[in-house]
């Protein structure tokens, strides 16, 4: 049953995201990568409550998007944004390993990203880390029940 709920609440999360989806937020290129990004890549803002926005990467599998399981990134800190999750531990790009020479770091695709079999959500949590951020910086400090609840209203919006 457990499974099956679960489905269910990806399946729900996944619906959003379309609904949400904005022609504008689609990447093609980043710079330091060369030539269009060799996946797709959607990044934009899911409101949540009346005065915080959460900011979110979505990468489709490279495999079979529509087959293939959805998942949510959480980087742990609490403070980190999901963008180091992205280039250093399983996401498609990493920073290629060079002496500094002035110009901007260059990116290179990785071998064994997770997106090769799953779509990815890689989600700035909580409200305050990396992109995501809220109207009104009193609102709350950020905890651990907070933290949970934003991420829920993120995956009911």
């Amino acid at each position: 049953m457990g499974s099956w709920i679960l489905k269910l609440l990806l399946l729900q999360l996944l619906l959003v995201l379309i609904k949400h989806a904005d022609a504008s937020s689609i990447i093609r290129y980043l710079p330091g990568f060369e030539g269009p990004l060799p996946f797709e890549l959607e990044t934009g803002y899911i409101g949540v409550g009346e005065e915080d926005q959460m900011f979110y990467y979505f990468i489709k599998s490279e495999r079979n998007p529509e087959e293939d399981p959805l998942l949510v990134w959480l980087t742990g800190g609490p403070g980190c944004s999901s963008f180091s999750g992205l280039v250093y531990e399983n996401g498609p790009l990493a920073f290629k390993v060079g002496a500094y020479n002035g110009s901007i770091p260059t990116l290179v695709s990785t071998t064994y990203s997770w997106t090769k079999v799953a779509n990815i959500i890689y989600l700035d949590q909580p409200v305050g880390t990396g992109f995501s951020y809220s109207r009104d910086p009193l609102a709350d400090i950020p905890s651990d029940t907070g933290s949970a609840k934003r991420v829920n209203e993120f995956v009911r919006e």
